[in-house]
């Protein structure tokens, strides 16, 4: 069904729920912990982006999931990961990780330098079922495929190299320098989030910054470039 009304609306990274600990810096853009907002419970199957910084030598010990899609993107640094179907790797900037916790699934995951801070986003996303089997795929995509254009990173059907996600949704990223310009249109029935993961950028002349926020409903034809240099993530959402 088409949309009656075509809106983009912008999420100031101000707004982010706050997380700070001894070893953890963490910016929630929807409800997450202790940080509640009714206004920010995620949009559409979008449920969580976590924009964490973790010191040296420090990192999230072993815990569970059940039923969501979690995509872990590295901006900076190296993420160690090790989970319970006996997976363990190295996420490193550009890398698209995915867990489908389904049924049940344990990880941990630890700064893999003693030293140099790691700055990583995480996604959890609602299946499009529960009680999947538990799964874990990871995959790395050069800058020079995301620079000055949109590279798909994630999606149901796993084309084009992307990572498999349980759910109608398609994930891109982008590598900004000044005077790129890159353009997507959004359908009719379809919806659609930007995040600014570093940088800045401009979104339909709308100037955004690190940590900003676009949800966008109804068809649209987005303008994305950015003044300086960034690094953005389009959904693409059902």
């Amino acid at each position: 069904m088409s949309q009656n009304t075509k809106t983009l609306v912008v999420h100031n990274s101000n707004s982010r729920g706050h997380t700070r600990i001894n070893w953890l810096d963490s910016y929630h853009t929807f409800s997450f912990g202790s940080f509640y907002n009714p206004e920010q419970m995620g949009f559409r199957s979008l449920r969580v982006i976590n924009d964490d910084t973790v010191i040296g030598g420090a990192g999230f010990g072993t815990h569970g999931h059940r039923d969501m899609e979690i995509l872990t993107y590295v901006l900076s640094g190296a993420l160690e990961h090790k989970d319970s179907l006996g997976t363990g790797s190295v996420i490193l900037p550009g890398d698209a990780q995915i867990m489908s916790a389904g049924t049940g699934i344990t990880h941990s995951e630890y700064n893999h330098s003693s030293t140099e801070p790691v700055h990583f986003l995480q996604i959890w996303i609602l299946p499009n079922k529960q009680g999947l089997s538990p799964r874990y795929d990871q995959k790395a995509f050069s800058v020079e495929e995301k620079r000055g254009q949109l590279r798909l990173i994630a999606a149901k059907d796993g084309r084009d190299g992307a990572v498999t996600v349980h759910q109608d949704v398609d994930i891109y990223a982008s590598v900004l320098e000044s005077g790129d310009v890159v353009n997507y249109h959004v359908k009719s029935d379809r919806y659609a989030w930007l995040h600014v993961a570093q940088g800045t950028a401009t979104l339909n002349g709308k100037e955004l910054k690190a940590g900003d926020g676009v949800q966008i409903s109804g068809e649209e034809t987005l303008e994305i470039s950015s003044n300086s240099s960034g690094e953005v993530l389009l959904f693409d959402l059902g």
